[in-house]
């Protein structure tokens, strides 16, 4: 397949994919609205009205068969299959997560066995650390680093627009890697999907969202752009891989430690991230969001040029994240 061949296959998927996920968006919207299953607003929460809970449906109904398909088109159905099955079972429990809390220990287990099959996904002969460990514990940091991604998607999904947006960025920047790299296969066609469907549910989920997303979308999504990550790092593209998410990474990873200091539960919902306390500054999800997305365009045109440049893109996008907490402090205190 040609560069040409496989940019237009990116295309059609990430707009196949956006239409898909609009369509599925609204009709996931009316069976929310209809068994009322709704988000209602507490201390912790950054909005202000009851919002049905449950989007992330529409963005993983189209997510899940192309990826499937994708698989098989290109040669690797058990690889896929491995990171689907874990999907599922993700996208089972999080939903009776979002209908009634479920044990926090319960929920990491099924995280836990979801990563270990991902792992098996990733080819044997392939280091995600590029040889720095040995492959056991290669295995056992991508493992913790993949759970840790899980659970930091769910936590970064604080206001309207944010995790679709990150979705589109990160997605659509391993799409865009691929092809730079000439890598025409699954993790490129996967990012192009994921993409486009969370493009579409944006469409639901912008200020004023109509609705969230839920656990039963960011838990699943960590999971397969978690996959798709380590599937760079392990075929060389490492600095891209830490680029597209430095900032969802770089903010979780500080909130999470601070709070481990103060001896918080870290599993409760909270509004300690920059972007909630930035949000609540400006009083606007779109500004904040907005924000992130103009400094995370700089990530991923770093991630592009790490193909050139190598480990030396590290240092821009380092700088880029930093810029963009010192901005959303800023904000907080606006």
């Amino acid at each position: 397949m040609t560069s040409t061949a496989y940019s237009t296959v990116l295309t059609v998927v990430f707009l196949l994919c956006l239409a898909t996920g609009w369509y599925l968006s609204t009709r996931v919207l009316r069976y929310l609205l209809a068994r009322q299953i709704m988000d209602i607003p507490n201390e912790r929460s950054s909005h202000q009205a009851p919002t049905p809970r449950g989007g992330g449906w529409a963005v993983m109904l189209t997510v899940v068969p192309v990826f499937a398909a994708a698989g098989i088109a290109f040669g690797k159905p058990l690889e896929t299959g491995a990171v689907l099955l874990g999907t599922l079972a993700l996208m089972g429990v999080s939903w009776m997560d979002d209908r009634r809390a479920l044990s926090p220990l319960l929920r990491l287990v099924v995280q836990a066995l979801a990563v270990a099959f991902g792992l098996l996904a990733l080819p044997a002969d392939q280091m995600v650390w590029q040889g720095w460990l040995p492959w056991g514990l290669d295995r056992a940091a991508t493992a913790f680093l993949w759970l840790w991604f899980v659970n930091l998607y769910n936590f970064m999904d604080g206001i309207d627009g944010l995790a679709g947006s990150e979705t589109v960025l990160v997605g659509g920047g391993v799409a865009l890697v691929s092809l730079a790299t000439a890598d025409f296969g699954l993790t490129g066609t996967a990012g192009a999907a994921l993409a486009g469907a969370a493009a579409g549910f944006l469409t639901h989920n912008w200020r004023p969202a109509r609705m969230f997303m839920g656990d039963v979308g960011s838990i699943p999504l960590g999971h397969i752009l978690a996959f798709l990550l380590a599937s760079l790092a392990a075929r060389g593209d490492w600095a891209a891989a830490l680029i597209l998410p430095a900032y969802y990474l770089t903010d979780a990873t500080i909130t999470l430690l601070r709070r481990l200091l103060r001896g918080e539960k870290i599993w409760q919902a909270h509004r300690e991230h920059f972007y909630q306390k930035a949000a609540k500054g400006v009083g606007r999800h779109d500004r904040v969001v907005l924000t992130i997305i103009a400094y995370s365009l700089v990530l991923v045109a770093a991630a592009l040029a790490a193909g050139a440049f190598g480990a030396w893109t590290l240092a821009p996008g380092a700088v880029t994240v930093a810029l963009l907490l010192v901005t959303l402090t800023r904000m907080s205190k606006a």
